[in-house]
């Protein structure tokens, strides 16, 4: 059970981090911290640079936390709370990620969730440091927070998209 857990956590926690490395730089195939902040315009976000490298830098740590196998419901809640915000971003195109769905996103929020009732196993600075088990209730909190605080960063700074017409009535297009 530990080889699967810290397979799991190295398999995850590359994935989260690597995502979060494109966010901010041109490394493994990103488009770097303008690109981000242009991605988070793209789909309605204000925030620009601070919102890109906000969740970017989220995803490096809670990745590199994964892979450690450290503060694993931190970890959890962090990249919980960022794949909710990309749920949120997906969810008109379906489920299927073809379709440019939230299905990855999607995993991306089970898996921390699944790892954080389990534990990081043996293999882990959490059970090295006597960290371990966690409470089942950290699973709750952590599961809970990280979905509360995506969807609050949704609120707080998505706007939402202008119609096709303008005060007066006319069909001139509005600025962003």
């Amino acid at each position: 059970m530990d080889a699967g857990l810290l397979i799991l956590r190295l398999a995850i926690g590359l994935l989260i981090a690597g995502h979060g490395i494109q966010k901010v730089s041109h490394r493994l195939g990103g488009h770097g911290i303008d690109g981000g902040a242009a991605e988070f315009r793209a789909d309605g976000f204000r925030g620009d640079r601070l919102t890109a490298a906000a969740a970017g830098l989220g995803q490096i740590a809670s990745g590199l936390l994964f892979i450690a196998g450290a503060l694993t419901p931190l970890a959890a809640t962090t990249a919980i709370g960022v794949m909710t915000v990309a749920i949120t971003v997906k969810q008109h195109n379906g489920l299927w990620v073809q379709n440019d769905g939230y299905e990855y996103p999607l995993i991306l929020v089970i898996t921390p969730a699944a790892l954080s009732l389990t534990g990081p196993g043996r293999w882990s600075l959490d059970h090295a440091l006597g960290l371990t088990p966690w409470h089942p209730w950290w699973t709750a909190a952590a599961t809970g927070l990280g979905v509360l605080s995506g969807l609050m960063t949704r609120a707080l700074l998505h706007r939402p998209r202008p119609s096709s017409l303008s005060d007066e009535g006319t069909s001139a297009p509005r600025g962003r």
